[in-house]
């Protein structure tokens, strides 16, 4: 790969698996500092040989938060770009799902982002200077069946992104929302069980099951999705640019999935909806 002239200093959350991982060894291969923030701690090893920078991070642990943004100043002295990737999907019905449970998804996906966002925007704001890019989904514009809070929380993402971008544009940071489609990851795998483990023996395990199957089809490994090395090239095209985009979808299914949810009604989305899960 090219190697960068001028290398950023870059934290990835949610680097031990997929996108986050996959784009993170590309970076690094470029030159850049890369600072590679996961749990799985283990599932890394692989771009500490590279020469990324391994930080244990518990995303819904605000000490965890805390002491990930101080080690990098500390040996840095900056941040010029946050990708705030980490999350997971809570999958099942709402019924179903336990509050506890929903709570958990948004401290993970909503306010761990959040606070980390909300340490290194000083930084930012002192250099004038700087990139957040915060991992949406098409599914922060979309809904489905056994989905509701995962996609509540990727609305929630999409409504904070863009006011944050109009409190931190006029001192020179560009923020950015993320908005895959359907990649390949362990997601699909990870949420099948899921909801079939909150609804596969209940009143709606016939949807929960039809949901699961969907998902392995259009998103797993062997699945239709595209390849995590669509998400590395936006998010390098992000990271490279002055004033990039507002937002970026990318992935199979993207473009054409949020076209029809902005020019068709609720009721015909519904139904297109009501189609696939059959």
């Amino acid at each position: 790969m090219i190697q960068v002239t001028s290398p950023k200093v870059i934290l990835i959350t949610g680097a031990s698996s997929g996108m986050g991982k996959d784009t993170a060894q590309d970076l690094i291969n470029q030159g850049h500092i890369v600072y590679c923030a996961a749990r799985r701690i283990e599932e890394m090893e692989d771009l500490n040989v590279l020469g990324g920078k391994i930080i244990k991070l518990d995303i819904a642990n605000d000490d965890d938060i805390v002491r990930c943004v101080d080690q990098i100043i500390e040996e840095r002295g900056r941040i010029d770009v946050l990708w705030n990737n980490a999350g997971y999907g809570l999958y099942g019905s709402v019924e179903e799902t336990s509050m506890e449970d929903a709570k958990y998804q948004f401290d993970v996906n909503v306010f761990g982002l959040a606070r980390l966002t909300q340490l290194v925007t000083p930084y930012m704001r002192e250099a004038k200077s700087g990139t957040i890019i915060n991992t949406s989904s098409i599914g922060g514009k979309i809904y489905a069946p056994m989905g509701a809070w995962y996609h509540a929380s990727k609305h929630a993402i999409e409504g904070f992104t863009d006011c944050l971008r109009l409190e931190l544009e006029p001192k020179g940071i560009n923020v950015v929302v993320l908005e895959p489609g359907a990649i390949k990851t362990e997601f699909p795998e990870v949420m099948s069980k899921q909801v079939l483990g909150n609804s596969g023996n209940g009143p709606y395990q016939d949807l929960a099951k039809r949901v699961a199957n969907l998902s392995l089809k259009e998103s797993g490994k062997d699945g239709a999705g595209s390849p995590t090395s669509v998400i590395s090239k936006v998010v390098q095209e992000i990271i490279s640019s002055s004033k990039p985009k507002t937002r970026y979808a990318a992935g199979k299914f993207s473009t054409t999935t949020l076209l029809m949810r902005r020019f068709l009604s609720d009721r015909a989305f519904d139904k297109i909806i009501d189609f696939m899960v059959r």
